[in-house]
């Protein structure tokens, strides 16, 4: 299963580096950080420890026009389970760090690029959807592979998926493509919080276009 970090190998050159110090905040109580390993680079996802932090930036808004921008459904998909936070750093030291799962960031690149979540790849949800003429190659990539009635997807990867937050449709849209695609549902996975509850709760970001 590990075929696809071949294809996507540059993503996982990214690291983030945790101060050892002392921490007042903890991912839970008795969880203080979580670390995995991704084809050799180490990973620790912490939560930032000043207590008096806040969110800046577009991720502050509250009322963005919809349409686009609409309140997703906690259900995108008959058999896709929707997960928090907790659920994804348990994927990530898992699943990801097994080689068995990918934790998929279906935004666009230019968002992907400025804040990702540790360990995440990144699979547009565009690249997913029927038009592309390559979209079978990206499920070979993800573990599909071919039979006389088309492809055959019984050792495909776990996926988790995200994008900015609940208002934001690209993980939908992404998972709509993989089920249109012929991918088992019980093999998604939907992180509705997205990036937006990521930041609200301090969560460790890096950013792929700055290596690290």
């Amino acid at each position: 299963m590990l075929r696809f970090s071949a294809v996507f190998s540059a993503i996982f050159i990214f690291t983030q580096t945790i101060s050892a110090q002392a921490q007042t905040v903890s991912i839970t109580q008795d969880l203080p950080q979580v670390s995995f390993s991704i084809n050799g680079q180490n990973f620790t996802v912490a939560r930032i420890q000043d207590t008096e932090n806040q969110l800046t930036g577009d991720f502050t808004k509250t009322s963005r026009a919809c349409p686009p921008f609409c309140i997703q459904p906690m259900t995108v998909a008959p058999g896709v389970d929707t997960v928090g936070e907790l659920e994804v750093l348990d994927f990530l030291q898992t699943r990801v760090s097994s080689g068995t799962g990918l934790l998929i960031d279906s935004r666009v690149p230019d968002f992907y690029n400025n804040g990702a979540i540790p360990g995440a790849v990144n699979v547009p949800f565009n690249a997913l959807e029927s038009d592309n003429p390559y979209r079978d190659d990206i499920m070979r990539a993800l573990g599909a592979t071919d039979s006389g009635d088309g492809l055959d997807f019984s050792n495909v990867y776990d996926l988790m998926l995200y994008c900015n937050g609940p208002w934001c449709g690209q993980s939908k849209r992404a998972i709509d493509g993989l089920l249109d695609a012929g991918y088992p549902a019980d093999r998604l996975f939907y992180y509705r919080g997205g990036m937006q509850n990521w930041l609200l709760l301090g969560l460790t970001t890096v950013t792929p276009a700055n290596g690290g």
